[in-house]
């Protein structure tokens, strides 16, 4: 197993400070950050293996890079509801939020809960996690019914009037996520969608239009019938 300080050298010997500048025009909090891509933190995730204490070791580095690799080393059925907690109110930046949520999280038996709980929190990531977390459980959770999404989507309308950047998207994206899982998903997403573009909100009015826009594109075929 890997040490704290092996796997840091890893990150540090591919740190790439010259992506900075375009990363924070992305939106990406630059403090701390190595500079690293996706592809290159998998690699070393790969090379490191699945360790769990290593995981919560570069979780604590506070570096971006450190605890997107800390979510692609742990190992789902590790996780406890106080580490999950602990780790997304540390969430800075939304692309960490989304490697998080979309390589761990969502494959924990804690994961629905989570995204419930989550989206009635007020902090911007948090609140954003909740809604990457259900995103993500549209596109990798095979295994769930049509009724259990139908169930979130009063909790994605309930959010939809939040003008924070972060949040709105992911709002949009578990909407639209949901829509293309399944026909009866689809129907239920539009009219969710409706609903919630007849608010006197900018936001609520964009992520309805962006919803629809997609979901009733005649390109947009839903995953299953």
């Amino acid at each position: 197993m890997a040490t704290l300080k092996e796997a840091l050298d890893k990150l540090q010997a591919q740190a790439r400070p010259d992506q900075l500048e375009g990363m924070a025009r992305f939106g990406m909090a630059t403090d701390k950050r190595l500079g690293l891509s996706v592809p290159t933190m998998r690699r070393i995730a790969k090379e490191l293996g699945k360790d769990h204490k290593l995981a919560l070791a570069l979780w604590k580095t506070g570096i971006p890079e450190a605890q997107i690799v800390a979510a692609l080393v742990d190992t789902p059925e590790s996780l406890t509801e106080k580490q999950m907690d602990a780790w997304v109110k540390d969430l800075k930046s939304w692309d960490v939020c989304d490697q998080v949520c979309g390589n761990l999280f969502d494959k924990s038996p804690l994961a629905w809960k989570k995204a419930r709980e989550w989206a009635g929190r007020e902090e911007e990531f948090v609140r954003r996690a909740a809604f990457a977390l259900m995103a993500y459980l549209a596109w990798h959770d095979q295994e769930t019914g049509d009724e259990a999404f139908i169930q979130l989507l009063p909790v994605i309308q309930q959010a939809a009037d939040d003008e924070r950047n972060f949040v709105k998207k992911a709002d949009n994206w578990a909407l639209r996520g949901i829509g293309k899982r399944s026909a009866r998903l689809k129907k239920a997403a539009i009219q969710a969608a409706r609903e919630i573009q007849a608010r006197d909100s900018k936001a609520a009015r964009w992520i309805a239009a962006d919803a629809l826009r997609e979901l009733t594109s005649p390109k947009a075929r839903p995953k299953r019938r």
